[in-house]
């Protein structure tokens, strides 16, 4: 069935639903203003050597002056000479792991990191390779961690960021440092007309922490597509054609650089480790750039987009993907109308379209208007009970920020008392509220600033047939609907943010045009060579402020329920790195059966190489286990 973008055969009765649900006032928005002070660590920024302790300093006061340290945490012993030291606190993105001020370094070239491994495996200490800290599981290091532990953060982000042209006419490639930002590899690609088929949504992560993770964003091919050279449905890592790695060299007795080409075997544990190696530079296949365009739209109910499938009527979320084969769904919480945004291969601008240049086109969502920030101000002081008051605004605000015209308007930090009026809102979801935006793919690729609202999150990949994708959303979104009501009607609120949904393809290691390619061994979307009709993956986190009452149990919930759904007979569940996952009733990365069986087993499940491989291959190239942390040695064991 043919899909009618603009949806104009929605009813308008269920689209003035959506106002009428909305039940926001004047006196509701005013209400938390009091308690917008609460709401400002949300805002917190990325941070750099500038703001953190050099070594013997403290961070300079307001009139630039700097004040001597006072506490008695000793320096690394024996310190390579030329190699910056100072002192710094690591925070990740939702501020649920925060150290104490850690030693930290800034090498300046890959020599410079195997220097580092050496004198740490001579002094006993563990290095930690970190970027812009744009995650959420404890990889690098775990919250908690103390001043006094032997452990060096290794900075990334200030001198091992060179990108540069690699590969040939036929197969062009980039080759870039694990420092660099995909920000900026994605413009340096366009630059050659070049791009990628999906990626990460931030612009403000590091190549190495993409590949440690098997980062991705959301594609599978639509309706008669075939995918160009270089171009793929996996994870950026398996874009990977050789990479070179700090590992420890036998013969010499030391850590030494060492490149491995994508068709060595070894290469296939290194591609995404998880934090257990040092990955200092990457060569990724790359292709003709590709046009897109982006259509979102809010006005379709959850109930047409998630249903069963043949319940859609032609409005499922699978009936857009074959159209389009690239697709988001946003979901906030207690709410009716998802946010779909859909990407389509648009090779000329479309009548209507909107055509960008740059990336971050969704202005509304990066910078925080004032109701939400009062309304999660209420919430982080205790009123919880709150949650779908702030779900129905974060819908509205999507809805008003689509619009376009009411941008500025959004973000001149006025209450919006008036624009939130029940008439408005009916008015703009009556005229098919959509967002039309067309250009090069890396202005559509990347829409998430470090300035959103930044909320912690689980997440999970669910391997299937490309068939079976509606089954699976519906599975997902019908078993967090009813465990969120069944807390709901206890009087508890476990998540206050948006479930979010995408789909790729599984890794094919012939994407990246090396002979004998080897795939991400520890790769969420590793293909399960028992199942080779599962050629999709489905993935989805639900997103909520940290330190919400419920939500780790609420987590185990949901996670349990979902390894009992998708048990290896018509789909299997993996964990996606970087979110949360193996939840207690009072923790998350702690469950010991998720931990020491479950995930494990999920790598291994169907024959071949996998997580044992993968296992012993990390370890044989860092025996002393310079390159890991406790929760890893946990893990990866």
């Amino acid at each position: 069935m043919a899909i009618d973008p603009l949806n104009r055969d929605t009813p308008s009765a269920e689209r003035q639903s959506a106002a009428t649900d909305a039940g926001l006032t004047r006196r509701r928005l005013l209400a938390g203003s009091a308690a917008l002070g609460g709401a400002a660590w949300l805002l917190r920024g990325v941070l750099t050597p500038d703001s953190a302790e050099a070594a013997g300093t403290s961070p300079a006061p307001a009139g630039g002056l700097r004040a001597a340290i006072t506490d008695d945490v000793p320096a690394p012993p024996a310190f390579p000479a030329g190699i910056e030291l100072y002192r710094q606190a690591y925070e990740n993105w939702a501020g649920e792991i925060h150290t104490d001020q850690l030693w930290t370094c800034t090498p300046h070239t890959p020599d410079d990191v195997v220097t580092l491994a050496n004198w740490a495996h001579a002094q006993g200490w563990r290095l930690r390779a970190q970027g812009y800290r744009h995650t959420w599981a404890p990889l690098t290091v775990a919250d908690g961690t103390v001043a006094s532990t032997a452990v060096l953060l290794v900075d990334t982000t200030t001198h091992l960021t060179a990108i540069s042209p690699a590969g040939t006419t036929d197969a062009p490639a980039v080759r870039a440092q694990a420092g660099a930002d995909l920000e900026s590899l994605l413009t340096h690609l366009e630059g050659r007309g070049l791009g990628v088929t999906h990626c990460p949504a931030p612009g403000d992560v590091t190549l190495g922490g993409v590949l440690a993770i098997g980062g991705h964003g959301t594609a599978v091919p639509a309706a008669g597509e075939a995918a160009p050279a270089g171009h793929g449905y996996g994870s950026i890592s398996n874009l990977v054609t050789e990479l070179t790695a700090v590992v420890w060299d036998e013969s010499a007795g030391r850590y030494a650089l060492r490149t491995f080409d994508r068709s060595d075997p070894d290469a296939a544990a290194f591609l995404v480790h998880l934090g257990r190696s040092f990955v200092t530079e990457a060569v990724l296949r790359a292709g003709v750039d590709q046009n897109l365009r982006c259509l979102s739209r809010i006005d379709i109910p959850a109930t047409r987009l998630f249903a069963a499938p043949g319940a859609t009527g032609g409005q499922g979320l699978a009936d857009f993907l074959e159209q389009s084969g690239r697709v988001e769904a946003i979901w906030f919480a207690f709410t009716q109308f998802p946010w779909l945004k859909s990407w389509t291969v648009t090779p000329e601008q479309p009548f209507g379209s909107r055509a960008v240049s740059q990336p971050y086109n969704y202005p509304f969502s990066d910078n925080i208007p004032t109701p939400v920030a009062t309304l999660v101000g209420e919430l982080v002081s205790g009123s919880w009970a709150l949650a779908p008051t702030f779900g129905q605004l974060q819908y509205l605000i999507a809805a008003l920020g689509l619009t376009g015209d009411l941008t500025d308007v959004l973000l001149s930090g006025t209450l919006l008392e008036d624009l939130l009026s029940l008439d408005v809102v009916t008015h703009l979801l009556a005229g098919g509220l959509h967002s039309d935006l067309w250009g090069p793919s890396r202005t559509l690729l990347h829409y998430v600033r470090p300035t959103t609202l930044r909320m912690t999150a689980n997440g999970y990949a669910v391997l299937c047939r490309r068939a079976d994708v509606q089954w699976v959303v519906n599975q997902v979104t019908s078993g967090y609907q009813q465990l969120l009501t069944q807390y709901q009607e206890r009087g508890q609120f476990p998540v206050n943010g948006a479930v979010e949904i995408r789909v790729t393809g599984l890794e094919d290691p012939a994407t990246c045009g090396v002979p004998g390619a080897q795939p991400p061994l520890l790769s969420a979307i590793r293909a399960r060579p028992d199942h080779p009709e599962w050629d999709t993956a489905v993935w989805f986190d639900v997103l909520t402020l940290p330190g919400t009452p419920g939500l780790h149990q609420f987590g185990r919930d949901l996670e349990q329920l979902l390894l009992a759904t998708f048990d290896g007979t018509r789909a299997a569940l993996r964990a996606e790195w970087s979110k949360g996952w193996a939840y207690t009733a009072d923790a998350t990365w702690a469950d010991p059966d998720v931990l020491g069986r479950v995930i494990p087993d999920s790598y291994r499940a169907g024959g071949g190489p996998g997580w044992d491989t993968a296992v012993a291959t990390l370890n044989r190239y860092d025996p002393a286990r310079v390159f890991g942390n406790p929760f890893l040695d946990q893990l990866l064991r």
